[in-house]
């Protein structure tokens, strides 16, 4: 082959294995509610399950701290920032997790998804970053997605709380992309920034445990095998094929692609929990997939959304001789 040829050959492969990694990211971290509601259904608590799913996942992102070599050594103006994310992260996914107890997990993780407007939000309140006319669009296209989703067919209404507490964890995880960025975090190596948020995120739900004292115990396999799935697919594969997929395409593609997350929560609600879809809520759905899409694809916000590639540590890309 001639070497022109071959070096475009490799090039399409390597944005291949970047769009399957992108797309198996944000597959998996839309498992979250395939492994969270059968918890539930075994009258799990919340923090019960969030307790086992930060504990394992420090576990497996310790594990691969170590494999790779990299330090657990963090300076002093690191630890303060750390503790706030810690609490902002945690404190996004227990408002997630209360809100699948009010609503169906497809309609929360959209809803949840609305995070990339909040942070150009924040963005333009408290930094002063221009919002340009397509973010203003794209805004109101989403609160017209959220309207459509709250009042459904018939007339009836989703629960207020419900609504409430999956805003306030998409504001929470807002918050939590902005600090990071506009710290002395931003120069920390993504794998020790995601280990040491899970793990003074794991503080809060310790506390809210009593200690172990209202902690569940899983008494059977099923229960085990839900919590370690819960820590592996969501948490782990999710990031190293982020990792994988910034590598080989880049941010932008990666951030878009992560439309795929709110699907397969539907997907899944729909399938193994029988969670109704109409019409409306579709079209709701779409119209907020479609909105933040748009403004992840037109503008600068990505760059506050996925951390840039220098952050992510170097995976060499093994090229066929």
């Amino acid at each position: 082959m001639h070497p022109e040829n071959k070096r475009i050959a490799m090039n399409i492969n390597s944005k291949a294995k970047g769009f399957v990694c992108g797309a198996v990211a944000a597959a998996t971290y839309g498992m979250n509610p395939l492994f969270t509601l059968p918890l539930y259904k075994e009258g799990m608590s919340v923090d019960s399950v969030l307790f086992y799913r930060y504990g394992f996942a420090v576990l497996i992102l310790g594990i691969l701290m170590k494999i790779q070599g990299q330090s657990f050594a963090l300076k002093k103006n690191e630890i303060l920032p750390l503790v706030v994310g810690g609490l902002l992260f945690s404190a996004s996914s227990l408002l997630l997790f209360m809100s699948y107890k009010h609503m169906d997990a497809g309609i929360a993780s959209t809803i949840l998804f609305v995070y990339p407007l909040m942070v150009a939000v924040i963005m333009f309140l408290f930094f002063r970053e221009r919002i340009s006319l397509l973010t203003v669009f794209c805004i109101l296209m989403a609160l017209s997605g959220i309207g459509m989703l709250y009042k459904g067919d018939g007339g009836e209404t989703l629960s207020l709380i419900g609504m409430l507490l999956v805003i306030l964890s998409s504001l929470s995880y807002a918050i939590y992309i902005v600090g990071v960025n506009q710290s002395t975090l931003k120069n920390l190596a993504t794998l020790s920034l995601t280990f040491y948020v899970l793990l003074f995120g794991l503080v809060l739900f310790l506390v809210r445990v009593d200690f172990g004292q209202s902690l569940r115990v899983a008494e059977t396999w099923y229960l085990w095998g839900n919590l370690i799935a819960l820590a592996i697919f969501p948490t782990a594969i999710s990031f190293l094929c982020t990792t994988q997929a910034i590598q080989y395409i880049g941010s932008t593609p990666t951030a878009i692609l992560g439309a795929l997350e709110p699907l397969t929560a539907v997907f899944f609600g729909v399938v193994v929990f029988g969670e109704s879809l109409t019409l409306r809520l579709s079209c709701g759905m779409l119209m907020i997939i479609l909105a933040v899409t748009l403004i992840i694809a037109g503008g600068n916000i990505t760059i506050y959304l996925v951390r840039f590639r220098k952050l992510f540590p170097r995976l060499p890309i093994k090229r066929k001789k």
